[in-house]
């Protein structure tokens, strides 16, 4: 499934096993990153997920979220479902909001923050603002 708003692109190679439908990642990126920025999101498998960490991060394990700035104002994000749902629990949220808390979590790696307590503040207020 592939689905197209305003500057970000949604790629799901889950076969629709999650249900991201009225999920505001849009207005989300848009709040985060501006209105200019062209973003891609995909959900992938472990599988694709352990490739793409083993690769960018020399991590040969399947990881829930990750970021790749692609230009200036462009970049990737991609989340594994799978992944988030084991780890859901330990951040007390059910799966489709814990993927807008990984997602949020990828935007600021995107704006340029590093893990710390200014981007934790940051993504704090966003959560606040999207009753995350």
């Amino acid at each position: 499934m592939k689905r197209t708003n305003n500057n970000i692109s949604i790629t799901d190679t889950t076969n629709g096993r999650i249900d991201i439908s009225n999920l505001p990642f849009d207005s989300i990126a848009s709040r985060i990153l501006g209105e200019g920025y062209t973003l891609s999101l995909a959900f992938v498998s472990p599988e694709e997920s352990q490739k793409f960490n083993k690769e960018y991060r020399q991590k040969d394990t399947p990881t829930d979220v990750l970021s790749f700035p692609l230009e200036e104002d462009s970049g990737e994000i991609v989340i594994c479902p799978e992944v988030a749902n084991e780890r859901k629990d330990d951040f007390d949220r059910d799966l489709k909001f814990f993927l807008l808390y990984l997602f949020i979590h990828g935007c600021f790696h995107l704006a340029g923050y590093d893990h710390g307590n200014e981007m934790e503040e940051k993504e704090k207020e966003v959560r606040e603002e999207f009753d995350v």
